[in-house]
């Protein structure tokens, strides 16, 4: 029977819930529909003509014997796209990115041209016989490099009028700088120099690839008085925002449809191929797909590759006094939304101890490579790589043991962080014990003896502030028979957010989970969110549900009065609808919107009182076995904890961290984007090393704490990205433990390995 009111039913029914995933039975037996096999009426297919250099200018494109082709009906440049677009540029933080190049080409593999054709394999053939001609110009590759280059990606930055911090930039020239955020806490100089020891490194992380199982789609449909996209999208709401703004349309002419989306890691945010089936659409007067390959997807966005430089001072006691971040961010030929990865990231370049004098520059920096922009924790495993490996060596210089160490130097709750907020609901204490009980690190280790195969152990510690300010919006609507439906923005790409979020409505209902249904992403009937990303979902959008859930139960008792019921009554759903109308009719909608307090950082310095609502706090311990003779290392255990306030379906909680553990084994282990002269060498599954089955941890765990999160919905926050932080530098500090090397810079394969081994004993090899 559905109960009416909360404290009639049992307190934490739905929350708590390992709940079947809503969308389970669609997927496993194939009847979910993507983007990337979609077809509509009349629907036709566009492929990419792309850039073979990494900067030059375009002198010329020959189209001619590519239309003469049977079945090619438009032959596209960014010529005819103006016709029908005046200004064809796009992006979330700068208008920087040309739907298709623009007199120049900034990166191999960039849309110089697209075929729409009848038949996607006409319009393959059809691209192979375009030609180009180009006047090749020199490229800058390297993040560092490029702060101080004479070669510019771009003549003029052009910001998007979306972000304060970037204002400064409008029309700068002869630059490649596309943020230069700072954070300045103390006096790092003074502290530094007054340091009993102090110790100076540089790490690096290399170029890797989101790889969704579902590669980049978009359908356009494009009308007079209208235009539909069904689109792969984490942020339908930007897109419409974006696509409206090309147009000059009012908001309510776009609607963006989102089809179950096969994973996106952050790929799929902001536009990516929206921009150019709108203008396909618009010169075809038919709906036009473009859908690319798996070997396109590494010409269209990146995980930022980065060169981090680390100072720290310690005193007698082991105590870090002082500590200076220099973070370089590789963000490929065009912004995407690389600065807010700057900023968001760089105020936690210092990581999560309790350092008095802090320096942070942190820079956006242009390169002639593919684009960049957010992967899984929005630039924070590329931090916590660099300063958890500079802290493991620290502690072994000083001879004080890597974990003793930390406990030391944490920054504790109440404690101010670098950026001056004090730190609530941060259990990084709870977590990090959680790790050591796991790893039984208080136990003997064997560590190989005089075998060849020798074995070590490595730990890790990291936190991180979620992305603020943002908003989301919720409809809840209850209908006569007692059953519910969610209106919300957030997209389940994988991670779960529809059950959760049903889990949510159910509890303050006191309905079952099963009786709410989750309306699939639609613009013109999903309200707005500002994107699935960077763990933001389940907390805000999590409020927002909340809140709509309880306007919509404050309602229903609004009415059970109104018909004459007394206070406290347990008047079934059913029933209350046919006693006000006198039949099965009428709805209940309640609304919520949720949008955090934030204090922006002040300029030059960083600091804030109130940077962010709340702190991931993720930990990682790690086994290994290291063959000398080869390099080959076997993970023989990997234990991985987060915080996630409370866990609203713990199923769900224990995948999101599994997965994301194994997704950055693969990012430390073995995956790497070769890149040749600009050009990727590696961009196939055949040649791109992701991890197989025989890579996998021999044992494997993944554990959460509960920390009720004061703030949050029903204690609860997010946790897809917490867990990809700390397997890197727990790997990195388990092989140092196990032959005595460290690596500073990923991939750490066999063959890195074995070469440092090599240098150590005397006996280096000469490059390949």
């Amino acid at each position: 029977m559905t109960i009416l009111y909360p404290d009639a039913a049992k307190v934490g029914s739905q929350i708590g819930r390992s709940v079947p995933r809503l969308e389970g039975r669609d997927k496993v037996t194939g009847r979910a529909e993507y983007t990337h096999t979609m077809r509509v009426p009349g629907m036709l297919y566009a492929k990419l003509f792309r850039s073979t250099v990494a900067h030059g200018k375009i002198k010329s494109v020959d189209t001619s014997a590519a239309k003469k082709l049977p079945g090619v009906l438009h032959v596209v440049t960014v010529e005819d796209v103006m016709k029908v677009l005046k200004s064809p540029y796009y992006g979330p933080a700068f208008h920087d990115q040309p739907i298709l190049a623009h007199e120049k080409v900034r990166f191999v593999g960039e849309p110089v041209a697209a075929v729409i054709a009848t038949d996607p394999h006409i319009a393959e053939q059809a691209v192979q016989m375009i030609t180009a001609d180009y006047e090749e110009m020199a490229a800058v590759y390297d993040e560092v490099e490029a702060l101080t280059s004479d070669v510019f990606v771009h003549e003029q930055l052009k910001p998007a009028h979306t972000f304060a911090d970037l204002k400064h930039l409008k029309d700068a020239k002869n630059t490649n700088l596309a943020l230069d955020y700072r954070l300045r806490r103390g006096d790092f100089d003074k502290a530094y120099a007054a340091a009993e020891h102090k110790f100076e490194h540089e790490f690096r992380t290399q170029k890797v690839l989101h790889l969704s199982f579902e590669p980049f789609a978009c359908i356009a449909d494009y009308k007079d008085t209208h235009v539909t996209l069904y689109d792969s999208t984490q942020g339908p709401s930007f897109v419409r925002t974006e696509i409206a703004r090309l147009l000059g349309w009012p908001e309510n002419k776009v609607r963006i449809k989102v089809p179950y989306l096969g994973s996106g890691y952050g790929s799929k945010l902001y536009i990516k191929l929206e921009a150019l089936a709108l203008a396909l659409s618009m010169i075809a007067r038919k709906p036009v797909k473009v859908a690319h390959t798996f070997e396109e997807m590494f010409y269209q966005i990146t995980r930022h590759p980065s060169t981090f430089r680390i100072k720290s001072g310690v005193d007698k006691n082991g105590k870090i006094v002082a500590r200076k971040c220099e973070v370089f961010w590789n963000g490929g030929a065009y912004a995407d939304i690389g600065p807010r990865v700057t900023q968001k990231s760089g105020l936690t370049a210092a990581g999560p101890y309790d350092i008095d004098d802090v320096w942070v520059d942190s820079y956006a920096l242009y390169t002639n490579v593919t684009p960049s922009g957010a992967l899984r924790g929005f630039g924070v495993p590329q931090l916590v790589w660099a300063y958890e490996g500079h802290t493991d060596m620290m502690a072994r210089a000083l001879k004080i043991d890597p974990v003793e160490f930390r406990r030391k130097n944490l920054a504790r709750e109440g404690r101010p962080h670098a950026t001056s907020q004090i730190l609530k609901d941060h259990p990084i204490e709870k977590v990090m014990d959680k790790v050591l009980e796991r790893m039984e690190w208080s136990k003997p280790f064997d560590s190989g003896g005089n075998s060849h195969i020798k074995r070590g152990r490595g730990f890790a510690i990291a936190n991180k502030a979620v992305i603020s300010p943002t908003t989301s919006v919720a409809i809840v609507n209850v209908s006569a028979d007692g059953s519910a439906t969610l209106y919300c923005g957030t997209v389940d790409m994988g991670q779960g957010s529809d059950t959760a979020m049903a889990q949510m409505v159910a509890e303050v209902l006191n309905i079952p989970t099963e009786d709410v249904r989750v309306t699939p992403r639609d613009t013109d009937v999903t309200p707005y969110d500002m994107g699935t990303l960077g763990s933001r979902s389940l907390f805000h959008m999590g409020h927002a549900v909340r809140r709509a859930a309880e306007d919509a139960r404050d309602k229903l008792k609004a009415l059970a009065k109104e018909v004459g019921e007394p206070e406290g009554s347990n008047i079934p759903i059913t029933d209350l609808f046919q006693k006000r109308y006198g039949m099965q009719a009428g709805n209940v909608i309640g609304s919520g919107i949720y949008k955090p307090d934030y204090t922006p950082p002040a300029p030059g310095t960083g600091q804030s009182p109130n940077v962010t609502p709340f702190w991931m706090v993720a930990g990682a311990g790690a086994e290994v076995e290291v063959d000398t003779e080869t390099g080959h290392v076997k993970i023989t255990k990997l234990v991985n904890v987060v915080d996630c306030g409370k866990a609203i379906n713990p199923k769900s909680v224990e995948t999101q961290i599994s997965g994301a553990a194994l997704m950055h084994l693969g990012f430390t282990m073995f995956e790497k984007m070769h890149i040749d002269g600009g050009q990727v060498t590696n961009a196939s599954l055949a040649d791109y090393k992701i991890p197989g089955f025989h890579d996998l941890p021999t044992k494997l765990e993944s554990h959460y704490v509960e920390h009720d999160q004061s703030n949050g919905p029903f204690g609860a926050k997010g946790v897809g990205e917490v867990a990809t932080f700390c397997v890197g530098p727990a790997l990195a500090n388990a092989i140092d433990d196990a032959c005595g090397v460290r690596i500073m810079e990923m991939p750490l394969n066999a063959e890195t390995v074995y070469r440092a081994l090599r240098k150590k004993q005397g006996k280096p090899l000469e490059d390949a």
